[in-house]
């Protein structure tokens, strides 16, 4: 049988992640200096793998409602409270006004289904340029068009600039800060002009905060109940509940990117809706891993911050001895210009640091344009000093 013919557009439409692509190339390479990878370097906190053992050991290894079990969704509506004064409920409890909660299979997955509830064919959604790698795709995969918001060079996703692109077809605008692959953080003055826009155009904000505990000194406004600093965010606007979907996740904060563990917040008539495709698609998030996220929320990652900020401030004084780079004021990225008079695209550059044994990824991955490359500081030390003296010297030309 001819399978190949009875394949999708919409599947034909979609490429293969370009960071997928370095990862194929890096591993044909030895003890490579890997600062390709958006994964914490950080060990679980051990009260975490705890909880979760236990939860496996004492058989809570079944289906759980899809919401969410009843102590995680407590713990996370008592964050909610003290961080941005939502009074949350759980999915389809009724209806009506009022903020919903949705624990969810990873960001990702909440992203997905948000998109599922919002977007359909002809519908616009708005993204930054540069972009988290999936944006565009699952647009892509609901039959709607991302329009990519051009952010450069300070890489903000500004009202004023989100207000030129939106058309009557805008639905939805995404903002995610700190910013992958920038780590730049939006200000609060930002995140508050651009609620307004939304709200006076009736366009979802949707905040994905999945780095907002990356948050290093120039960025921290508020504390929360387990004494970590978080990233300024449009979702602590007063009645921002009404406007904004918040989806925060548990994977890059605590070391548990496989758990897939994440959730959303919001206008409950919105979750309501993403706990309906839930229902028919990831079902819940796994069951030991919500056990073990109820123990997360309780962690002080303060430590680990300041390790990150450390590594940051060596990334950006090495960079800017040679190139331009905006100020990650969060997550574990920076974003660095390929120097113009090396006459050569970001893929051209990174195919130089292959040869070097130093992996990163092309801004193309990101971007319409391939001016720039990503570089992770979530490694170990060493790995992070010889992979910038190598990124350095060829910047340098």
């Amino acid at each position: 049988m001819n399978v190949e013919r009875l394949i999708s557009s919409r599947a034909k439409r979609i490429d293969a992640s370009g960071i997928r692509r370095v990862f194929e190339l890096g591993a044909r390479l030895k003890d490579p200096n890997n600062l390709s990878i958006g994964q914490p370097d950080f060990p679980v906190p051990a009260l975490v793998k705890d909880a979760a053992v236990r939860a496996i050991q004492e058989d809570r290894n079944g289906y759980t409602m899809t919401g969410g079990i009843l102590e995680l969704r407590a713990r996370i509506a008592s964050e909610l409270r003290a961080d941005l004064g939502w009074d949350v409920t759980g999915p389809l409890s009724g209806g009506g006004e009022g903020a919903g909660m949705l624990v969810t299979s990873g960001t990702s997955g909440g992203l997905m289904l948000a998109f599922m509830s919002l977007l359909e064919a002809g519908d616009e959604v708005i993204v930054p340029d540069p972009y988290f790698v999936a944006y565009p795709h699952m647009a892509t995969m609901c039959g709607a068009t991302a329009v990519k918001c051009d952010t450069y060079p300070d890489f903000k996703l500004t009202a004023a600039r989100v207000e030129a692109v939106m058309t009557e077809r805008t639905k939805v605008v995404l903002v995610c800060s700190p910013g992958n692959p920038t780590g730049v953080v939006m200000t609060r003055e930002e995140q508050r002009e651009l609620l307004s826009l939304c709200r006076a155009r009736g366009v979802v904000l949707i905040s994905d905060e999945i780095y907002d505990l990356f948050c290093f000194d120039e960025s921290r406004t508020d504390r929360d109940a387990a004494g970590n600093f978080r990233c300024p965010s449009a979702a602590r606007e007063p009645d921002a509940w009404d406007s904004v979907l918040v989806v925060r996740g548990f994977g890059k904060t605590y070391g548990v990117t496989g758990w897939r563990m994440g959730y959303v917040a919001g206008p409950r008539v919105l979750v309501d809706q993403i706990a309906k495709f839930q229902q028919y698609s990831y079902v819940c998030a796994p069951s030991m891993a919500q056990w073990g996220c109820v123990a997360a929320l309780d962690q002080d990652m303060s430590g680990v911050i300041a390790d990150y900020q450390a590594r940051r401030d060596l990334v950006v004084s090495r960079l800017r001895e040679v190139t331009e780079v905006a100020l990650p004021g969060g997550a574990f990225y920076a974003f660095p210009r390929v120097p113009e008079r090396l006459g050569i695209s970001a893929g051209q550059f990174v195919e130089r640091c292959i040869e070097k044994n130093t992996l990163v990824i092309p801004g193309s991955a990101f971007s319409t344009r391939d001016t720039h490359i990503r570089l992770s500081f979530a490694t170990t030390r060493t790995q992070l000093e010889r992979g910038m003296d190598v990124i350095v010297d060829l910047m340098r030309g």
